[in-house]
């Protein structure tokens, strides 16, 4: 009898069992009608976060160890869990785990800034196939990355993460690195959505910002890169836009974003734990990271009490299974936890080449020749800096100094300097293991430049034939950088690089500088002091290798600058709303404690009252001096520019330009459009890049036409009081660059009829 029961017990738990849809790719609405409330409100909320120490996390099985998140898992239903992990210079992973000696370490790419000031799609496209390729191969289902926010000045603490001060160069590279990634069948998540231009109080800050500047400006870069690469995902940031938190505000993340521009994919927010998570929920966020139980029960409250209606968590819902039957994980991948990281790393490093920016090259200074004797200055040569700190940092096996780089590529460097900068980078580890210091996941580990005798440098100017100085920074998340010391040279820097010119130029001898930085730094006080001007930003795990081979002429550089140097902090509209004078940053992630107060200005609010003037719009309309344009890059060959046609289509205008190496090695060259629109109506930008284009590598006297589409609706601009993109009718002028300053030629546009694209008024600025 009790065997008879207890089959009858099995049986009909089988038919129960059977009754519960398991999830396909084909069932998703019926296994939504299946899913219970609390079902629901837990697929909208991440794994619960543990306890993070120097950026590891532990106490919860995060299926991937050093992973920042996950999706939870609902077994009844056959909905697996999915992992997400940090970016956007590779993957960010634990290196080590419990219980196996083996290691799994990723390739250190490079950051943002520079593969943006590659100008290459194709090339970015490259270095991301082989990041999104680790990606999958070590378990993980979506890569927080691209960081895409537009550099609104030289001081936001993680403007390397992201690509430029220009909205269309942002959105191509970020559509090219989306394309890359998710290639191979996994994921990535845009971000941060939207006005996260500063790190100062960023959980809370307000950017009070005018809707011409926002769709312009700060929204077009995350447009194109929705409407031409389709990324499974989303990130909405921590501040307030116009009063409203971003991830709370229905305008930003469903009128515009899906509903104007089309997203399919999933909005999912940036990591912390707002109250408002029914309001996040309702304007569109269809998941909270890294999630907590008390956001649960939030949703399920707030569908009990007609907060949030069945519709619209039904929506996100949907939205959420839409996306995990795209990931690995619930396609069963079988991931090996071993990518080829020494392919990754040549990746790595021909990718770092080919985008370094030759700043400053008086009488062909460079290249040298490889075989000399280099007096190799500064304390970054040893302590170089491959990327950023925080979520922007990678776990990576190695990183090649430029100690390393010089001599692998056959120069012989001053062993006195050599040992002298060695000992101190020595003496600083045993200090610092004596102290027992330890450093957060948001520390910036960089160490100061020191000083060397005057008399010393006279010394090696004597013994060597070149000098190589390498000025370091490095930047992250959780602070902005500072003006003084850091934007500005240290006034040790500045003694050093005095010295070593004075001392080098006596001797009728060379000094090049290497720019190893995170963000833009002041250059025009002292660039004519030196010779040469090298900028590798932070390079990977390689850049220094890449920096030699630019050095020695193995490779030609052909990298341009994807934002303005000024030459002043000051000469930047934003700065006068920027909080440069504060230290620390990062909101309730080290930086503010302030008590009862009036609200204060760039740290609880920033008016963006430089409206649309941002970077080269504001230098080249206003004709104020800069140290570098936007645009500009040098190389040790020359091109001419010939033959440009703009011819009318239907839909805006196709432009040809011929392109020819005049000199006489081989390189390849940026071709940068620009358009200057009709006077009236509007007030317009002197120009404003609207295309661009790179040449394969031409030889000597080798020529090859480059041809580049605008369409009407890029060539327009937002009126705020028609709520409308207007594109005037009238005459363009078409300009041809090797940088914003350098127009090589032009040819004229007509748009014989006015054209606008109506929009819904959404985003306004609250009257106050």
């Amino acid at each position: 009898m009790k065997k008879t029961l207890l089959t009858l017990l099995a049986a009909a738990l089988a038919l129960v069992a059977a009754a519960q849809p398991q999830l396909r790719k084909d069932n998703i609405e019926e296994v939504l009608k299946a899913m219970t409330l609390q079902e629901k409100a837990t697929l909208l909320v991440g794994g619960a976060r543990a306890a993070m120490v120097n950026g590891v996390t532990s106490g919860v099985d995060w299926n991937v160890p050093g992973a920042a998140g996950n999706t939870r898992p609902i077994e009844r239903l056959g909905i697996p869990g999915t992992v997400l992990a940090d970016g956007p210079a590779g993957l960010r992973i634990q290196p080590t785990r419990q219980g196996t000696s083996d290691t799994f370490y990723c390739t250190g790419f490079p950051v943002g800034t520079l593969l943006a000031s590659s100008w290459d799609l194709s090339l970015v496209e490259d270095v991301t196939r082989a990041m999104g390729n680790e990606v999958l191969e070590y378990g993980v289902d979506v890569l927080l990355a691209p960081g895409m926010n537009i550099h609104r000045n030289p001081l936001c603490g993680r403007n390397f993460e992201y690509f430029s001060e220009d909205p269309l160069l942002s959105g191509k590279m970020a559509a090219a690195y989306v394309k890359g990634i998710q290639s191979n069948g996994v994921g990535t998540s845009i971000k941060h959505y939207a006005l996260n231009n500063q790190e100062t109080n960023r959980n809370e800050n307000d950017a009070i910002v005018s809707q011409r500047a926002l769709r312009e400006i700060y929204l077009k870069n995350f447009e194109i890169a929705v409407k031409e690469a389709e990324p499974w995902t989303v990130m909405s940031s921590y501040n307030k836009l116009n009063g409203e938190y971003t991830q709370q505000k229905e305008g930003l993340l469903t009128t515009v974003l899906r509903d104007e521009w089309g997203y399919k994919g999933i909005v999912m927010t940036d990591w912390g734990n707002k109250a408002g998570t029914v309001k996040s929920a309702k304007a569109g966020n269809d998941l909270m990271e890294p999630g907590n139980q008390n956001e649960i029960d939030r949703i399920i409250a707030g569908v009990q009490d007609g907060t949030i209606s069945q519709e619209e968590l039904d929506r996100n819902v949907r939205n959420m299974l839409n996306y995990i039957v795209r990931t690995p994980r619930f396609n069963g991948y079988k991931f090996s936890n071993k990518p080829d990281l020494k392919a990754h790393a040549a990746v790595a490093r021909k990718a770092a080449g080919e985008a370094i920016v030759l700043l400053r090259n008086q009488n062909g200074a460079l290249p040298l020749k490889g075989n000399e004797k280099v007096a190799l200055y500064g304390i970054s040569a040893i302590d170089f800096v491959a990327g950023g700190t925080g979520s922007g940092d990678v776990n990576k096996a190695y990183v090649v100094n430029m100690e390393d780089a010089m001599t692998g590529a056959g120069f012989t460097l001053d062993k006195g300097l050599a040992d002298y900068y060695k000992a101190y980078v020595d003496y600083d580890k045993a200090q610092t293991a004596l102290a027992g210091t330890t450093f957060s996941w948001f520390s910036r580990r960089k160490l100061a430049e020191i000083p060397i005798p005057a008399n010393a440098i006279a010394n090696e100017a004597r013994a060597n034939d070149v000098a190589v100085v390498v000025l370091g920074r490095n930047a992250g998340e959780g602070a902005d950088r500072k003006q003084i010391d850091d934007f500005e040279l240290t006034g040790v820097e500045r003694e050093l690089l005095r010295d070593v010119s004075t001392a080098f130029r006596a001797a009728g001898k060379k000094v090049i500088v290497v720019l190893n930085v995170g963000g833009v730094i002041e250059t025009a006080s002292w660039k004519n002091m030196v010779d040469a001007i090298v900028l590798p930003w932070s390079p990977g795990q390689e850049g220094a290798n890449a920096v030699a081979d630019v050095l020695t002429g193995k490779v030609n550089p052909s990298g341009k600058l994807p934002m303005t140097f000024p030459v002043n902090f000051m000469d930047h509209p934003s700065s006068a709303n920027f909080p440069y004078n504060y230290s620390q940053g990062g909101g309730n992630m080290g930086g503010f404690s302030w008590g009862p107060r009036q609200p204060q200005k760039d740290v609880d609010y920033t008016n963006y009252e430089e409206g649309i003037w941002v970077g080269y719009r504001h230098f080249a309309t206003r004709g104020v001096e800069v140290s570098y344009p936007f645009g500009f890059g040098l190389s040790y060959t020359s091109f001419a520019y010939s033959k440009p046609v703009v011819k009318a289509e239907k839909d805006g205008f196709t432009a040809t330009v011929t392109v020819t190496n005049n000199g006489a090695v081989a390189g390849k060259e940026v071709v940068e459009l620009y358009v200057s629109a009709p006077a009236g109506g509007l007030e317009k930008p002197a120009c404003e890049l609207k295309a661009f284009a790179k040449t394969r590598d031409l030889k000597p006297g080798e020529s090859q036409t480059l041809t580049m589409k605008v369409s009407a609706y890029e060539l327009a601009s937002f009126n705020e009081a028609a709520s409308a993109w207007e594109a005037a009718a009238g005459n363009y002028t078409v300009s041809f660059g090797a940088s914003v300053a350098d127009i090589r030629c032009t040819a004229p546009f007509k748009l014989a009829k006015a054209q606008s694209w109506q929009v819904h008024n959404t985003l306004a600025p609250e009257v106050k």
